[in-house]
C-alpha cells in the first residue's frame, strides 16, 4: 500500500482527493485544521489536525510520519484566499495567503523530496486559474498561486531525471466553502462551476498514465462563466 500526504484534507478539494486516493488503495495522512465537519472514517485515513502556518509543528509532524512510512505522494491542496481591493487587506491576511498557498507547499516539498526521489513519487500542487491571468480584486492570491505554479514547473525540471512526477492542477471556480466569506460565489447553473470531485478525478487521470508519461499541467474550467454576487445582509 502506497502512502500519501494531503493538505487541506478536512474539506473541499483536499477531502475529495483523499477519498479518491483511498479508493485507489492508498494510505492517506490528511492534514487539516478541523475535521469535525466531515462524517467520514477509514482505517487508512489518518486525520492530522494542524495549522500550516505553524511551521515548527508541521516539521515535527512530517518527521514523525516519515519515520513510520515510505511517502509516495504529496498533494498540496490547502489554500486560503481573500478578495477585494488590495489596500483593504491587512498584513495578516497577506501573510496568510502567502504562507498557506506558497510557503507551506515549498517547505513540505523540501522535507519530503528525498523520499519522493527514492520512491519515484508524485507531487501534485493545487494552484488556481488565477495563476495564469490577471486577477482584479485578487492580486495577492493570484500572485501566491502563480508562485506555486512556477515552483512546480521549475521543480519538475530539477527532479524529472530522478523519476519524480510534479503536476500542477489549475481549477477555475469550484463549488466549495472556499467562497463562504467572499462577497461572491459560483453561479447557480451546474455548468457555471466545477466540483471538488472533478479535481479528484483529474488526480486519478494523472495516476493512470503509462509509466514515463507525465501530465504536468491540468486546467479545469466550467463551460459557462457566471459569478453570483451575494446580497448584503
Amino acid at each position: 500500500m502506497k502512502t500519501a500526504i494531503v493538505t487541506g484534507a478536512s474539506s473541499g478539494i483536499g477531502f475529495e482527493i483523499s477519498k479518491k486516493l483511498l479508493s485507489l488503495d492508498y494510505k492517506v495522512y490528511g492534514l487539516g485544521r478541523d475535521f469535525s465537519k466531515i462524517d467520514f472514517n477509514s482505517d487508512n485515513f489518518i486525520k492530522v489536525v494542524c495549522d500550516l502556518m505553524e511551521t515548527n509543528k508541521v516539521v515535527d509532524i512530517i518527521k514523525k510520519i516519515k519515520k513510520e512510512n515510505d511517502i509516495y505522494m504529496l498533494v498540496n491542496s490547502a489554500g486560503v484566499g481573500y478578495f477585494g481591493p488590495h489596500e483593504e487587506l491587512n498584513p495578516y491576511k497577506i501573510r496568510q495567503i502567502v504562507e498557506v498557498n506558497l510557503e507551506a507547499p515549498m517547505i513540505l516539498t523540501n522535507l519530503l523530496l528525498r523520499d519522493l526521489k527514492k520512491n519515484k513519487g508524485y507531487i501534485i500542487n493545487i494552484s488556481s486559474i488565477t495563476a495564469k491571468k490577471w486577477s482584479t480584486y485578487g492580486c495577492a492570491y493570484a500572485a501566491a498561486k502563480a508562485g506555486l505554479t512556477h515552483f512546480s514547473e521549475s521543480l519538475f525540471e530539477e527532479t524529472r531525471k530522478y523519476g519524480v512526477k510534479v503536476i500542477t492542477i489549475h481549477p477555475d471556480i469550484v463549488k466549495t466553502h472556499f467562497y463562504d466569506k467572499c462577497n461572491f460565489r459560483e453561479g447557480d447553473a451546474e455548468d457555471s462551476y466545477i466540483t471538488s470531485e472533478c479535481v479528484a478525478g483529474a488526480v486519478e487521470n494523472i495516476l493512470n498514465q503509462r509509466e514515463g508519461t507525465i501530465i504536468t499541467d491540468i486546467t479545469i474550467r466550467p463551460q459557462r462563466h457566471m459569478i453570483t454576487k451575494k446580497k448584503n445582509n
